[in-house]
């Protein structure tokens, strides 16, 4: 090629060991700036000006590509919490701030590759948590333990905390697909192993009402919210969200419109889960009893804390001072009130699925059960219906060995 520019070839020039060029565009922050391409020869600069010239045409253009960690920040600031639940925000940000950006976050966002993804993930899975964020270190010099010592624990992440920061970073990359800061979105490409979670049997009838019956003997103060658990299948944010203005005594129903949630250092009062969790619910005798209980319960804790106390809103449980009881103590409660009366544990979450169980064996309408437990799809409720009881597959197992008619 000749010495001589070519037509619109005015912005290219000698640069280091090749060439470089640059195009007037407007940012997506609406300023003009420039944008420049680089290359080893003056006519590879040419088609990167070119190009450039033509995206220019077309939509706003970043003049500088960001470092992944300097995109998390913005994403998680700009578009998570502003827009996404609170809880949700806090588990991105901690997916984010301790296994992301760690690794990745020098790297430059439009550069980052598969193979990068995949070497993460695969080095994530085999680094001890406590060694990476040292925690021990953290430690005062006395309670030190482990890896401030030299001595490895060996916290590697679960399998679920690695999905979670692979979704994490997914997430991330969709929105900088959206915005075009980097042309495709790489984490979808990479695959990790789906943990298994353990499958735990619903409580029977008969275990649901020993446990209620404990729970009355005992004159325990959280009663009406294992009715409200056992019975209508409210979880645990729900039952803790819920207000005195939430239930009218003389029709017997109960609205269910806020949670309880703790995210981060707050705990937040906050509309319910989604839409179809926000719902009137009819209030059977039992339930109904178990909230007047609550009430005497809650005047008693009121006089004996006297100057003490402190009003939240009216919530229906709270603790002797009248304080919103945190999410973490409900379920230690529970499983402590499951200890004491001796009974087959179960997470607090899996008392919704004792309701559904429970409505199967009562032979209750499926769209009936849909209604009572709030699902928003019918397909989640007919999982539940599905799922076949302990004594039908007895009786199958029964009849096919009948089949066989071996003599012993």
């Amino acid at each position: 090629m000749s010495g001589k520019r070519g037509n619109g070839e005015g912005s290219i020039y000698p640069y280091r060991n090749g060439f470089a060029a640059y195009v007037w565009v407007t940012t997506p922050d609406g300023k003009r700036k420039r944008k420049y391409v680089y290359g080893k020869t003056r006519t590879v600069v040419h088609e990167k000006w070119l190009k450039a010239h033509a995206d220019a045409k077309k939509d706003p253009v970043p003049t500088r590509h960001r470092t992944v960690a300097a995109f998390l920040d913005y994403w998680l600031a700009s578009v998570v919490k502003p827009n996404l639940a609170p809880l949700t925000y806090v588990a991105y940000e901690g997916a984010a701030r301790l296994y992301i950006a760690p690794h990745l976050g020098s790297k430059r966002l439009d550069k980052l590759t598969v193979r990068d993804v995949r070497e993460w993930l695969t080095k994530l899975a085999d680094t001890c948590q406590c060694c990476a964020q040292r925690k021990d270190a953290k430690r005062r010099p006395e309670r030190q333990r482990c890896c401030a010592k030299g001595e490895c624990c060996g916290q590697y992440p679960r399998g679920r905390v690695v999905q979670i920061a692979r979704d994490t970073l997914r997430a991330a990359l969709s929105q900088a697909v959206v915005e075009e800061e980097t042309p495709r979105n790489v984490a979808k490409l990479v695959r990790v192993p789906k943990p298994r979670r353990r499958k735990v049997k619903a409580w029977s009838v008969s275990e649901a009402s020993r446990f209620l019956e404990h729970a009355v003997a005992s004159d325990d103060s959280l009663y009406a919210a294992w009715v409200l658990a056992l019975t209508l299948g409210l979880r645990r944010g729900e039952i803790l969200g819920l207000t005195w203005d939430s239930v009218d005594f003389d029709t017997g129903e109960l609205y269910i419109d806020h949670q309880l949630q703790r995210a981060g250092r707050e705990v937040l009062h906050r509309e319910t889960k989604t839409e179809d969790s926000e719902d009137f619910l009819p209030l059977p005798g039992l339930c109904l009893a178990a909230l007047k209980q609550r009430r005497q319960q809650q005047e008693a804790d009121r006089e004996t804390a006297g100057d003490l106390w402190q009003d939240t809103n009216g919530l229906i449980f709270t603790t002797r001072y009248g304080t919103p009881i945190e999410p973490g103590n409900l379920t230690r409660a529970f499983a402590v009130r499951i200890r004491q009366a001796d009974i087959r544990a179960i997470p607090l979450r899996n008392t919704r699925h004792t309701t559904g169980k429970l409505l199967v064996a009562l032979k209750v309408h499926p769209k009936v059960a849909q209604r009572i437990l709030r699902h928003s799809k019918f397909t989640m409720t007919f999982d539940v219906y599905s799922e076949a009881s302990d004594e039908e597959i007895r009786d199958a197992l029964q009849r096919l060995s009948h089949g066989f008619r071996v003599e012993p």
